[in-house]
């Protein structure tokens, strides 16, 4: 699943996420870092024997919301050359279509094409789709313009959730896959849960018209079904209870059943899992569990409505995740970072010592993948909460190991809120529409402490560890 903090406003679906950075100051590198005093030393302490867990290789992944298709026009922002270069970088990934407007959506096979996603798909007729130009340029302009005013219309359905239905046609279907399968991503849509019978049983009809299309097409797709029930009577005045929905994915099963594909269904996608939260997932296991191929629900940390600076700042919000996955997602460099250089074998790592609670280290393999490293590094990745630098000291048997740092700051003057971002104090951005960026190491001295600059992000990848569990 996709966590993501939700900001105030919207933007057209470039699929980034606000960083946890803030000033760093300068590190040499090169040079052994000059003792750090007492009080700024922080000793870490790592558990190596054996991974603790695997994660997907398409952790982290990501979502596009749902309510992008209240006006399929803005679906052809999808065909940016950019876009899926971005989203290229983060591959192998899952790329979800859903949120509360998933739920208000009905798919309508003889719905014509809006003109801006006609005007694209001419445009690229005679090409490979998946090399071919960007959205025609007077078309993309002309969807910027008109960008803010729907924004207002989708913040006024999700402030005062009062959400109407919106129909999406084939060709938005065409525009989502050919999207996610050009870019690497594996497809997971959600369907309409509140399409009800007269008993409230879920009316499947038109979920068989959509498996139909993409059968024809061959899309290969993963599906949900409903986006947070525990919240339908609030949102439509209609409650499911666990057993129902339970019901309803059973039903569900068997339309997928008789697909070419083996198609995954993941569900309830429920919200907070507590009080009576619990209470329907339970109900839902119990009726429909064996149905599923994987549990989803959905982490807050905070209200996005009422967020400050501050509550992404404060570590007891950052420990109500510890029991659920233990890592969450920033802006989309660091997401790029972390594809880069974080393998799937997690391992220990903790700080000695009180008020650990503020410095967030995390252990992980490094990402063999990577040109420059191999089995038995290790990549560590830290976040300072501190007002102050903080020094991180390797466990004495890796004190002497070459370290390469990978530090991240925002750009400018905005601090925390920068939307421009420095990787080793070089600005990090794409070099043309379909090139990323080099993300360029700096070589640490062998010995030198971690240094960790107050609001900080940074991996560190430890080489040569030849650590037995990433072998």
């Amino acid at each position: 699943m996709l966590l993501a903090c939700r900001k105030p406003g919207l933007r057209p679906p470039l699929l980034l996420l606000l960083p946890l950075l803030g000033p760093l100051g300068p590190c040499s590198p090169g040079t052994p870092a000059a003792a750090a005093p007492a009080d700024d030393a922080a000793e870490l302490e790592f558990f190596t024997e054996r991974p603790l867990h695997l994660v997907s290789p398409a952790f982290l992944s990501f979502t596009i919301d749902a309510n992008l298709a209240t006006d399929p026009r803005f679906f052809t922002f999808l065909g940016s050359s950019k876009l899926r270069t971005l989203a290229r970088g983060l591959a192998p990934a899952y790329l979800r279509f859903g949120g509360n407007k998933g739920d208000f959506l009905i798919f309508d096979p003889k719905k014509e094409p809006a003109f801006e996603e006609r005007s694209y798909w001419l445009s690229q007729s005679n090409q490979d789709i998946c090399k071919s130009g960007s959205i025609p340029s007077d078309v993309e302009e002309k969807l910027r313009l008109e960008w803010p005013f729907q924004e207002q219309v989708l913040l006024r359905e999700q402030y005062q959730k009062k959400f109407t239905n919106s129909t999406y046609s084939k060709h938005s279907v065409d525009m989502l896959y050919t999207f996610a399968s050009c870019s690497g991503l594996n497809l997971i849509f959600g369907l309409n849960a509140l399409l009800r019978t007269t008993d409230m049983h879920w009316d499947s009809s038109n979920a068989q018209l959509l498996l139909d299309y993409c059968s024809s097409k061959n899309y290969n797709i993963s599906w949900e079904l409903g986006n947070e029930p525990n919240s339908f009577q609030r949102k439509a005045g209609i409650f499911i209870n666990g057993r129902q929905l339970g019901e309803d994915f059973i039903e569900f099963r068997k339309l997928l059943g008789k697909s070419a594909f083996k198609n995954a269904l993941y569900g309830p996608d429920i919200g907070q899992p507590r009080r009576n939260t619990v209470k329907m997932l339970k109900s839902f296991l119990k009726a429909g569990g064996e149905v599923i191929d994987s549990v989803t629900w959905h982490h807050y940390y905070v209200n996005g409505r009422i967020a400050t600076k501050e509550d992404f700042l404060n570590p007891d919000i950052l420990d109500t995740f510890i029991s659920s996955v233990q890592k969450t997602l920033r802006d989309y460099w660091l997401s790029l970072l972390f594809k880069k250089l974080v393998g799937n074998k997690v391992l220990m790592a903790s700080v000695k010592g009180p008020d650990r609670s503020k410095l967030r280290v995390y252990l992980h393999c490094t990402n063999t993948k990577h040109p420059r490293y191999k089995e038995g590094d290790l990549t560590l990745y830290a976040l300072n909460l501190h007002n102050v630098t903080k020094h991180l000291e390797l466990p004495h048997h890796l004190f002497n190991k070459q370290v390469d740092k990978y530090l991240i700051k925002p750009s400018g003057p905005d601090g925390l809120l920068s939307k421009s971002v420095q990787l080793n104090d070089q600005i990090l951005k794409m070099v043309d529409e379909q090139t990323l960026p080099a993300l360029t190491e700096k070589p640490l001295h062998p010995g030198s402490s971690l240094g960790m600059p107050p609001f900080s992000y940074g991996f560190f990848v430890i080489r040569n560890a030849k650590v037995a569990a990433c072998i």
